[in-house]
């Protein structure tokens, strides 16, 4: 049956920046469709492994801070996450930051801060992992780009940077991996309610523009992405390498 393919059960995934937000919607709905998740957040993610665990599934949490992480650590990661569940089926580099100001003045700190943990950690993260399926035969990379993977931003230079590389990196991985039987693809979510575009919807001209702007009306929710994050990581996805999934509301194609 064709939801049979959809099913993560017995699958083991790993949710970077799962403590809130989209994140917290990504682990959720991997659980929800059968998985054991792991949880990988700077301070830890309570709420969100008390919600996985309501939901009958297995939760570890692993505390781990992308800003600094060097890739032996994010080895260690893996290693811990098999160590503890016994494989890595899927793996979703959702953790990023954004930081804001004008190009002119944009400062080095803002600038390495956000590739670092967008970029850099995403890369070396996705190796760990895809050298645990490598040796499996299969595995599941959800990557998560962005509508600046496909345009300019306005005062984010190194988000808008991370984001494009992002997309980048997904079809180059998604090209090596493949024979591998390491899907790599990635979502790139339109504009969502979260803590990054707060600032934008507490601007009101900002926020009506952008509304404006989208067919669908509306800010994105978490609950908008779980379906693409669900079938990417399932075997419904298993002839997609380097795609970039754009969930927008209809705002690329305006």
């Amino acid at each position: 049956m064709i939801l049979d393919q959809f099913s993560l059960d017995g699958k083991v995934a790993l949710v970077t920046g799962a403590g809130r937000g989209l994140g917290q919607g990504y682990a959720l709905a991997l659980a929800e469709a059968g998985a054991d998740v792991v949880l990988l957040d700077r301070t830890g993610c309570p709420e969100t492994a008390d919600r996985i665990q309501g939901l009958g599934r297995r939760v570890h949490q692993v505390v781990c801070d992308l800003s600094t992480a060097t890739p032996e650590q994010l080895t260690g990661v893996v290693a811990e996450v098999v160590d503890t569940f016994g494989g890595l089926d899927v793996l979703v580099n959702n953790a990023g930051i954004i930081r804001r100001q004008p190009a002119l003045e944009f400062s080095q700190e803002n600038w390495d801060d956000v590739i670092q943990i967008n970029l850099t950690a995403v890369v070396f993260l996705s190796q760990a992992a895809a050298r645990v399926m490598a040796r499996a035969g299969h595995g599941k990379i959800v990557n998560i780009a962005s509508m600046l993977s496909f345009q300019g931003g306005i005062n984010v230079l190194s988000y808008a940077a991370a984001k494009s590389a992002i997309a980048g990196v997904t079809r180059s991985l998604a090209t090596e991996w493949a024979p591998l039987g390491i899907n790599v693809n990635a979502i790139a979510p339109g504009y969502f309610a979260t803590d990054n575009t707060a600032p934008l919807r507490a601007d009101a001209d900002r926020d009506a523009a952008i509304l404006g702007r989208i067919p669908a009306g509306r800010w994105g929710t978490a609950a908008d992405l779980q379906g693409t994050v669900v079938y990417l990581s399932s075997a419904a996805s298993d002839y997609m390498h380097g795609s970039i999934v754009a969930v927008d509301g209809g705002w690329l194609s305006r």
